[in-house]
């Protein structure tokens, strides 16, 4: 397995994240199989507002906003938003999780946290979806979303 390591661009965008969601991203570098970079991790307001009214989030109560979440894309020689990519990072994420010890939540299956998920992370998206449409509700899936448990950390 090629071994992969966070660009200098990567961990300055994880300045002023908190120090248990670095450790958890620090550790899925180390064992993915899907080189990813950190686009962003603590936002300002203003930027929040940005990508509230653009629809790339659904929130202006973002955890992005206090340093609890971090967004990851694929690199595959650039920026890559093919869906398949973002299960398998999620996999990397949950391992880490688990070795750190940290709940996190991933914005492929927002309502489980990542460590209970017990099938593939691909198949937890796609149950995801399924829960979201018998409940009469869109599903919003944010695969390069990570974001620490709420319940952990208030």
């Amino acid at each position: 397995m090629k071994k992969f390591a966070l660009s200098q661009r990567s961990r300055r965008n994880l300045e002023g994240v908190h120090p248990d969601m670095v450790a958890v991203v620090l550790r899925a570098i180390e064992l993915t199989f899907v080189d990813f970079v950190v686009i962003e991790g603590l936002r300002t307001k203003a930027r929040q507002t940005e990508l509230f009214k653009a629809g790339a989030s659904q929130t202006m109560n973002s955890q992005h906003l206090t340093g609890r979440a971090v967004d990851l894309a694929a690199w595959v020689g650039t920026v890559r938003w093919d869906w398949p990519l973002y299960p398998s990072i999620a996999e990397a994420m949950r391992e880490a999780a688990r070795e750190v010890g940290v709940k996190v939540i991933w914005g492929g299956c927002w309502d489980r946290e990542l460590t209970s998920i017990e099938e593939t992370c691909a198949e937890a998206a796609e149950d995801y979806v399924v829960r979201r449409r018998m409940d009469g509700r869109r599903a919003f899936l944010d695969g390069p979303h990570y974001e620490l448990d709420r319940r952990m950390y208030t």
